[in-house]
C-alpha cells in the first residue's frame, strides 16, 4: 500500500508521528545540553621540564631531544614542537586527527610511560617532566576579582575559599585560579657580619631549610594501643623564623644577628593581571562536559548570590567572560530566527498557493523541527552555533519535499480526485526521487561532517543535524503532509480550469518554447554566463573561519626578549589609561607574562613569556570593534614604539597562529635566523600589506659568564657550583625550605639584601676547604659576555623558525598569501635546510585536504544514486551540468556585499548544491513521466516544467527569504549570502537549462523514434 494513502486511511498512526515529533520535540528542546560551539577535542599534551642553570640549547639538547626522541616512536603522534629557554622546556605534542576523544586516554598514558622511560637518562639537575593532558579544559565562566586595601595573604585565602566553594557546585568540573600574588619569606643576611663571623650563607639555608618541614616522627605500642608521634611544631610565624640559631664553629647565633628576615611578593612574578586599571585575580569554572553548560552557569550565579553576604567589603567579582550567557542569548536568537523563518515560509506559500496551502506546508516544517530537536536529544548531539545554524540551513531543503507533496494533491484534488487518490497518485509518483534526492542533499555535507580532523570535528553536529531533519522532512512530506492535506484541501470538479492557465505558467510556456527553440544559443549564453562567474569568482576574497559576534577583541604586546614583567606591565597601563576614556569599552582585563585561562574553546594563550602582554577588551556591540581597534592600534604603536604592538579580532572555529607565516627549520640557529631575516624582508618587499614581522625565536640575549680560573680555585677548595652558587645568593637567592600557612607553601629564599648595590665582581664565595670567604675575583679571570639564544623552537626534533605577520584588517590572508608566495619560495634555501609555510595556509589546506579525502566518496555516491533514480545515464548527467551553474549567484552575491568566502560560505555552496540537485531530480523525473504517457518531446518539457513551475520557485523563494535573519548573524552571513544570490540565480537558470539539456539530449532519439514510427505506419498496407 502506498505510504501516503495509508496515512490517511489510518490516521491514528500518522497521530502518534505527529504527537511524537511535537512532544518529543517539546521535551528535547528542555533537556538538549547547550554550549556556545561545539566540542572538538584538543588532542594536545604539554610536558614541562626544568632544568635549573641550563642554557636555552643546553635545554634543547640535554632535554627536550631525548625526550622528543622517545615520543617520537609513538605512532599515534603527528607533531612534536618545543620551546626551550634556560632552565626550561615546554613541549607540546599532537595526536594525528584520526584518533578521537575517547581514544585520547589510553594515548595519554602511553605517553607518559614513554617520558618516564626517557627520563631516567636525562643529566642530573633535571627535574621530574610532567604531563599535562588537561590543556584543552575551557573555563567558560570567567571571572576577575579585584580586592583593593587586602594583604596578599588575605586575597590568597578569599581566592582559595572561592574555589573550595565553588567547586561544591552540581556540575562544576574544576575551577582555575591565576594571577594570585606570589609571595616569599626573604632572608638577607649581612655579608660584612657572615665575613666577621665566618658564617657561610650555606650555614643560613642549611638553618632555615626546616624550619617548619613535616618529617615523621614514628609511634609508640603499648599494651596493643598504639599512639603516634608527631614532630615538634616549626616555625609558624616569620618573628619564629628570624629568632632560628645558627651553629658555627662551636658557636650559636640567632638569625636576626646577622640577617633581616621579612614577607614580601617576589621580584618577578609569572604574571601582573590587572581589570579596569586594578589589580586582580582571574577565576575561571569549568563544567562538566555532560552538563548543560547553561544550567551550571546559573548554579554558579545562585552560588556566588550566596557568597555575596560573606565576601569581604570592597571585594568585587566582574565577569570577563560568560559562556551560560553567550549560550543562552544564542539560544533565544535561534528562536526568534526559527519563528522568523517558518512565518516567513508560511507567509509566502499563503501567497502563492493559499492559506490552507501554507497551513499544510507550516506545520510540516514545524514538526520537522522540533522533530529534529527530539533526535537531537536522543542521540545527544548539543545544541550550539553550528547545529543550531544547520537547522536555518536545512530549512530551505526541508520545505521542498512537502511543497511537492502538497502542490502536486492540490492540483489532483482541484482537478475532481479524491483526497486518497490525489495523495496516492503524487506521492507514487515523487516519493522515491524524493527520497534520493534528499540523500543526496545530505551527502554534500558528509565530505565536512565525517572528516577526521578539528574542522570536521567542529562541523559534525552540522552533517549531523541536517541529516537527521532531512530525512524526517522525507518521512512527515509522505505522512503527514497527506493526512494534513485530507483535511484542508478542497476538492474541485473534473473539467474544471486548467491548474496551469495562469499568466505566470503562460509566460513561463513561452519563454520555455523560445529557449528550445534557440537552444544552441541558450548553452552557449549559459556557458558565457558561468565563466564569466567563475571568473568573477577569483576575485573574491578568501578567508577560513569569519571573524566571531562576540564583541570581544585582543592585545598582543611584546617588548624585547629579557625585558621583565614589571616593565611589559607599566607599558600597558598607558594602554588602560586611554581605554577608560574610550565610551564604548565596557571593560579590559591586562595580563602581563602570559595569556589569559582557556575561556573558550577557539581560545589559545601564548607561552609565557615576561615580555609579553595580553589584553581582554569588551566593547557594547561588535559594530564598534573595527573602529576602536584601529584607533587603538594607531595610539599603541605611536606612545609604545620600543614593542610589538597589534590588535586582534576572535576568530570563530578551530585553528591558530598568525595569518600569515613561513617556516624555516635545519640545524644552525645562525643560518635559520638568516632566512628567517631573508623571510622578512623578500615578504616586505613583495607586499604592503605585511604588517609587524617578527620570528617566534624573538632578539637574541646578553649572557655573562665568568670565566672560571682553574688552578687557583680548584687550589682554594671552591668549585664552579660554589661560584654559581655564590651569584645566585647575590642576585635571585637560594631557596631555603618553605613556610607553610595552611594549604600553602610559601618559598623561603636567602639572598643579598636589595640596597646592598655591590658589583658580581665584588661577592665574596665562601672555601669549604679553608672555612673563610674569598673576593670572587680570586677565583675567576673576569666576566665574559656573550649572546646566546635564549628562545629556541623545535618542530619534530629540528630547530625551526617561524616567521609571522600580520595583515590589514581589510584584507584576507588567502589575498596577501597569493601576493607574496612566489617571491618566498624563490629564496635560495641552502641544503639541509627546509621552508614550509604555516599559519592560516596551512590550517585552511588541512581542512580541505581532510575533506578532499571525503568528498570523492560522497559524489560517488551522490552521482550513484542519481543513476540509481533513473536507470539511465543521460538524466543524471542533465541534472550533474546543473552544479556549475550554482557558482553563478554566489559570486554575484559575495562579489556585490564585499563578503569573503569563508569556511561557512562553501558549506552554504554544497547546501547550493544539494538543493538544485533535488530540484533537478524532481523537474527530470516529471519529464520522464510525462513523456511516457505519449507526448511529445517537447510539448512533455514545457508540460513537465510548467507543473513544476511552482515548486521550485516556492522552494527557492521560501529558502533565500528564510536566511533573512542570518544576515545579522556574523558567522552565517556568509553562507545565507551564498545561499540567497546562488539559490536566487540558478534556480532561473536551473528552469531553463534543465529543459533545454533535455531537448539536446532525447531530441535526437526522439527523432528516430518518431522516424521509425512513420516507417511502420507507411508499410501497413492501406
Amino acid at each position: 500500500m502506498n505510504i501516503a494513502r495509508a496515512s490517511i486511511e489510518k490516521p491514528i498512526l500518522t497521530w502518534l508521528v505527529i504527537l511524537g515529533c511535537l512532544f518529543g520535540g517539546l521535551w528535547g528542546f528542555a533537556s538538549l545540553g547547550r554550549l556556545e560551539d561545539p566540542a572538538f577535542t584538543i588532542k594536545q599534551a604539554v610536558i614541562s621540564t626544568s632544568y635549573p642553570g641550563a642554557s636555552a640549547e643546553q635545554v634543547a639538547r640535554e632535554v627536550s631531544e631525548p625526550l622528543e626522541s622517545a615520543i617520537q616512536k609513538m605512532g599515534e603522534v603527528k607533531t612534536i614542537k618545543s620551546v626551550n629557554q634556560p632552565s626550561s622546556s615546554i613541549i607540546e605534542v599532537e595526536v594525528k586527527s584520526i584518533y578521537d576523544g575517547e581514544e585520547l586516554p589510553g594515548i595519554w598514558t602511553k605517553l607518559r610511560a614513554k617520558v618516564s622511560d626517557a627520563a631516567r637518562d636525562l643529566p642530573s639537575g633535571v627535574g621530574e617532566p610532567r604531563v599535562n593532558d588537561g590543556f584543552g579544559d575551557v573555563f567558560g565562566l570567567y571571572y576577575a576579582v579585584t580586592a583593593p586595601g587586602y594583604s596578599d595573604a588575605e586575597i590568597y585565602r578569599l581566592a582559595t575559599w572561592l574555589r573550595r566553594e565553588l567547586l561544591a557546585v552540581e556540575g562544576v568540573a574544576d575551577v582555575d585560579l591565576a594571577g594570585l600574588p606570589q609571595e616569599a619569606i626573604f632572608i638577607e643576611p649581612d655579608l660584612a657580619l657572615l665575613s666577621t663571623k665566618n658564617v657561610p650563607p650555606q650555614a643560613v639555608v642549611g638553618a632555615v631549610a626546616q624550619a617548619d618541614s613535616v618529617a615523621p616522627a614514628g609511634s609508640v605500642d603499648e599494651d596493643g594501643h598504639r599512639t603516634l608521634i608527631e614532630a615538634p611544631d616549626g616555625s609558624g610565624t616569620v618573628s619564629e623564623i628570624s629568632g632560628l640559631s645558627i651553629g658555627v664553629g662551636g658557636d650559636i647565633l640567632n638569625l636576626y644577628d646577622v640577617a633581616q628576615v621579612h614577607r614580601g611578593r617576589v621580584e618577578q612574578p609569572s604574571m601582573i593581571l590587572r581589570h579596569n586599571g586594578q589589580e586582580a585575580f582571574s577565576f575561571g569554572v569549568a563544567g562538566l562536559s555532560t552538563e548543560n553548560i547553561v544550567e551550571v552557569g546559573h548554579r554558579v550565579d545562585a552560588r556566588l548570590n550566596v557568597l555575596f553576604d560573606e565576601i569581604p567589603a570592597g571585594v568585587e567579582l566582574r565577569p570577563i567572560y560568560q559562556q551560560h550567557v553567550v549560550v543562552e542569548e544564542a539560544s533565544n536568537a535561534f528562536l526568534i530566527n526559527l519563528a522568523m523563518s517558518v512565518a516567513i515560509v508560511v507567509a509566502v506559500l499563503a501567497l502563492f498557493m493559499g492559506w490552507r496551502a501554507s497551513i499544510v506546508v507550516g506545520a510540516t516544517l514545524l514538526l520537522t523541527v522540533v522533530g529534529t530537536l527530539f533526535f537531537m536529544a536522543v542521540f545527544a548531539i548539543e545544541m550550539e552555533r553550528i547545529s543550531l545554524g544547520a537547522l536555518i540551513i536545512a530549512m530551505g531543503m526541508l520545505v521542498d519535499n512537502a511543497i511537492v507533496v502538497a502542490e502536486g494533491m492540490q492540483i489532483a484534488m482541484l482537478g475532481g480526485q479524491s483526497s486518497k487518490q490525489a495523495a496516492d497518485e503524487t506521492a507514487g509518483k515523487t516519493q522515491i526521487p524524493l527520497l534520493g534526492a534528499t540523500v543526496i542533499g545530505i551527502m554534500a555535507f558528509a565530505g565536512i561532517g565525517l572528516s577526521p580532523d578539528a574542522t570536521g570535528e567542529f562541523m559534525f553536529s552540522l552533517f549531523a543535524v541536517i541529516g537527521i531533519s532531512l530525512l524526517l522532512s522525507w518521512v512527515l512530506a509522505i505522512t503527514v503532509t497527506p493526512l494534513l492535506g485530507h483535511y484542508l484541501f478542497k476538492r474541485g470538479t473534473a473539467g474544471g480550469a486548467g491548474a496551469y492557465d495562469g499568466p505566470l505558467f503562460r509566460a513561463y510556456a513561452t519563454t520555455l518554447h523560445a529557449a528550445i527553440k534557440a537552444r544552441w544559443l541558450v548553452v552557449v549564453g549559459l556557458i558565457g554566463i558561468t565563466v564569466v562567474c567563475f571568473a568573477g569568482f577569483g576575485q573574491i576574497k578568501q578567508q577560513f573561519f569569519p571573524n566571531s559576534n562576540t564583541p570581544l577583541f585582543f592585545v598582543h604586546y611584546k617588548l624585547p626578549q629579557g625585558s621583565t614583567v614589571h616593565e611589559t606591565s607599566r607599558d600597558l597601563a598607558v594602554i588602560e589609561k586611554w581605554l577608560a576614556q574610550r565610551d564604548e569599552v565596557v571593560s579590559y582585563t591586562t595580563y602581563a607574562g602570559q595569556g589569559a585561562t582557556r575561556f573558550m574553546l577557539t581560545y589559545s594563550a601564548e607561552k609565557p613569556n615576561p615580555s609579553y602582554g595580553h589584553m581582554i577588551i569588551r566593547t557594547h556591540d561588535i559594530t564598534t570593534i573595527p573602529a576602536l581597534s584601529a584607533d587603538l592600534e594607531h595610539f599603541g604603536r605611536e606612545n609604545l614604539p620600543q614593542g610589538e604592538f597589534r590588535t586582534r579580532r576572535l576568530v570563530f572555529g578551530p585553528g591558530g597562529g598568525d595569518p600569515i607565516e613561513v617556516r624555516v627549520s635545519g640545524s644552525d640557529p645562525a643560518i635559520l635566523r638568516d632566512l628567517g631575516q631573508q623571510v622578512i624582508e623578500v615578504m616586505e618587499a613583495t607586499s604592503p600589506d605585511i604588517l609587524d614581522a617578527r620570528t617566534n625565536w624573538r632578539e637574541p640575549e646578553l649572557v655573562v659568564r665568568p670565566i672560571y680560573a682553574t688552578d687557583r680555585a680548584q687550589s682554594a677548595g671552591i668549585s664552579r657550583d660554589d661560584v654559581a652558587g655564590a651569584l645566585r645568593f647575590a642576585t635571585k637567592g637560594t631557596e631555603g625550605g618553605v613556610y607553610r600557612e595552611g594549604e600553602r607553601l610559601i618559598p623561603i629564599t636567602v639572598r643579598l639584601p636589595r640596597e646592598a648595590n655591590s658589583h658580581l665582581r665584588d661577592q665574596p664565595v665562601w672555601s669549604e676547604t679553608g672555612k673563610h670567604f674569598l673576593p670572587i675575583e680570586q677565583v675567576i679571570d673576569g666576566l665574559g659576555y656573550e649572546v646566546q639564544n635564549t628562545l629556541v623552537h623545535r618542530r619534530d626534533r629540528v630547530e625551526t623558525l617561524t616567521v609571522g605577520a600580520d595583515i590589514p584588517t581589510e584584507r584576507t590572508a588567502a589575498e596577501v598569501f597569493a601576493t607574496i608566495r612566489s617571491a618566498v619560495e624563490a629564496i635560495d634555501v641552502p641544503a639541509g635546510y627546509s621552508l614550509e609555510w604555516g599559519g592560516e595556509y596551512e590550517s585552511s589546506t588541512d581542512a580541505q585536504q581532510s575533506l578532499g579525502k571525503q568528498l570523492p566518496l560522497s559524489l560517488l555516491i551522490m552521482v550513484l544514486i542519481s543513476v540509481l533514480l533513473f536507470n539511465a545515464i543521460k538524466q543524471p548527467v542533465i541534472i550533474w551540468l546543473l552544479v556549475p551553474m550554482s557558482v553563478n549567484g554566489v559570486a554575484l552575491g559575495l562579489l556585490g556585499t564585499g563578503l569573503p568566502f569563508t569556511f561557512t560560505a562553501l558549506l552554504g555552496l554544497l547546501s547550493l548544491s544539494g538543493m538544485l540537485i533535488k530540484n533537478g531530480i524532481v523537474l527530470v523525473e516529471e519529464i520522464d513521466l510525462v513523456r511516457a504517457e505519449g507526448v511529445e518531446l517537447r510539448e512533455a518539457i514545457v508540460t513537465a516544467c510548467v507543473s513544476r513551475l511552482r515548486p521550485v520557485v516556492l522552494a527557492a523563494a521560501t529558502t533565500i527569504l528564510g536566511m533573512l535573519p542570518l544576515l545579522s548573524d556574523a558567522f552565517f552571513v556568509s553562507m545565507a549570502v551564498t545561499i540567497m544570490g546562488g539559490l536566487a540565480f540558478a534556480s532561473v537558470l536551473t528552469l531553463i537549462a534543465a529543459p533545454v539539456f533535455y531537448y539536446l539530449f532525447f531530441a535526437r532519439s526522439e527523432a528516430r523514434k518518431i522516424a521509425k514510427a512513420n516507417m511502420n505506419e507507411d508499410a501497413v498496407p492501406a
